[in-house]
């Protein structure tokens, strides 16, 4: 073939690297196509296309700081205990006006409530009831057996006063001296009756609601005394009516 050397052992032909069909044909191009390639004008041309985010700038850490504490004034720490003072005092004064009206309510409502129902009369009577008895409400329940027994005294002792009248003026009428026992009687009865229930009896009622000493010395004193003369009556002087 002309123009090919097929020795393999002739001397080797210097070729000349720019005359490669593949560099000529890049070459070739012009300038257009090797701005192509270059990376410098890509990369300027993607950075052109985006947008850059500006980089905050980081501040030196700093020490924390500890702030002085201010501690407030004598004098204005006295404002505040007074001024909470003051506030406590009126809450205080609210609240014991409010107990002191309630008391007063509750007053009025036990005034209203507790009217007096003895000595037991009927409505039509002209004489009202003169005091107000009720054992379940005044009387603690551990007392209220031992107080009713000492009113059932009472209404024992009335009684006992009412038949000596009586027996005194059966006595009368079939004796004409036995005048003076039937006028005995009749005292015993009217002064003994009322003074046994204002001296004794009701003493010892308010005894026992009130827990009173005073009532309960008044009590044994006056019932102790009344015993005394009830037997001298009984057996030392039987009949005053000889004197």
């Amino acid at each position: 073939m002309a123009g090919y050397d097929t020795n393999p052992f002739a001397d080797p032909v210097e070729v000349n690297p720019f005359q490669d069909p593949a560099v000529t044909q890049i070459t070739s191009g012009g300038h257009g196509n090797i701005e192509e390639f270059n990376p410098f004008s890509e990369n300027s041309r993607l950075t052109t296309n985006q947008k850059t985010v500006p980089v905050q700038p980081v501040m030196p850490s700093q020490p924390a700081v500890l702030q002085p504490s201010v501690e407030p004034s004598p004098q204005a720490v006295a404002a505040a205990a007074q001024a909470s003072l003051l506030q406590q005092q009126e809450e205080l004064d609210k609240k014991a006006a409010e107990i002191e009206r309630k008391e007063k309510e509750m007053r009025n409502v036990n005034i209203n409530l507790r009217q007096n129902n003895w000595p037991p009369l009927p409505a039509r009577c002209p004489i009202k009831p003169c005091f107000y008895q009720d054992f379940s409400a005044d009387i603690p329940a551990d007392f209220q057996q031992t107080c009713k027994m000492l009113y059932y005294l009472w209404m024992f002792h009335s009684v006992t006063l009412l038949l000596n009248l009586l027996a005194c003026l059966a006595y009368f009428t079939t004796k004409a001296e036995g005048g003076v026992d039937f006028g005995l009687s009749i005292l015993w009865f009217v002064l003994f009756t009322p003074c046994a229930f204002l001296c004794w009896y009701r003493p010892i009622y308010k005894a026992f609601r009130t827990d009173s000493s005073f009532n309960f010395f008044w009590f044994f004193f006056i019932f102790f005394c009344q015993i005394i003369i009830y037997i001298i009556q009984a057996v030392g002087i039987p009949h005053w009516g000889d004197r």
